[in-house]
């Protein structure tokens, strides 16, 4: 079991932060390696963040992580790693050498999510459509591109939206007209929701996922419900499926090894503690 002499210190920044459920996950980690360390949250306004970021070490933090609204302030406040730069928004700080650092974890929280849920998705996978084309798409087509993913298909109800992620990230992003979505989904090998359709107090992502490959795989971001109608769909179609909360749990750990030196390991202990939490048992 590892073990520290002097206590490290990180934490969550958003506004509002209440509702994050990244303390419970890091402090059972530091708990479990035995680790002197704790993991909080910081509630810090959009006109806080500059100055709070300016003093992160002075206030006896090692780094931490950003939540909504500040991510794309981090990136700018920082220096980001070629991920976070291509994604466009950090999430994750820690010090280097003195300096300030930030990368995107989102990506390979996304793309372990579907590696643990959906062993062997990628393999001969040559299309996927990405529902969305916000921060979360971002990193889901930027995961798909490391992943070799030929033709990636973004479906946003604002078309430029979609553009602009085919100039960020290149030919392969194929922006798609909404109207185009149920053609898609016949010959995508993964299609992920990267909206916040579904989510708890939203409208569902109302989509027929009849007519789509029986090897296909359905990935989500949410994980407020654990399970959204889009899941419930495809699990009734016999489909695989990664949620939103294997993503949550798999972005945490390269954060984590940055701050406490430990590479923490995602188990079923932890996802049963996740899911109590949600589920409000």
């Amino acid at each position: 079991m590892a073990t520290t002499q002097t206590l490290r210190a990180a934490c969550i920044i958003g506004w509002p932060v209440e509702h994050s459920r990244s303390p419970l996950m890091h402090n059972h980690w530091i708990a479990k390696y035995g680790l002197n360390g704790i993991y909080r949250r910081e509630p810090v306004t959009a006109e806080e963040f500059p100055r709070f970021i300016a003093s992160l070490a002075d206030r006896g933090y090692v780094g931490g992580n950003v939540t909504q609204p500040h991510k794309d302030m981090a990136l700018r406040f920082s220096e980001p790693d070629d991920r976070a730069r291509a994604v466009g928004v950090a999430n994750t700080l820690w010090y280097e050498g003195g300096r300030l650092r930030s990368t995107n974890t989102d990506v390979e929280g996304f793309v372990g999510a579907l590696d643990a849920s959906a062993p062997g998705w990628d393999r001969g996978a040559t299309q996927a459509v990405v529902i969305g084309a916000g921060g979360a798409a971002r990193a889901v087509v930027y995961g798909f591109i490391e992943r070799g993913i030929e033709r990636i298909h973004v479906v946003n109800r604002t078309q430029d939206r979609a553009e602009a992620l085919r100039t960020a990230f290149g030919p392969r992003v194929i922006p798609a007209d909404w109207n185009a979505l149920a053609g898609l989904l016949k010959t995508a090998h993964v299609i992920a929701n990267a909206t916040n359709l579904g989510m708890k107090g939203n409208p569902p992502l109302e989509i027929d996922l009849g007519p789509v490959r029986d090897e296909a795989v359905i990935a989500e971001v949410i994980y407020v419900p654990l399970k959204t109608p889009l899941l419930e769909q495809a699990q009734q179609r016999g489909l695989r499926t990664s949620d939103g909360l294997d993503m949550l749990l798999y972005q945490a750990g390269r954060g984590f090894e940055k701050w406490f030196g430990v590479r923490p390991e995602v188990t079923p202990e932890l996802r049963a503690i996740m899911e109590k939490d949600i589920l409000g048992k």
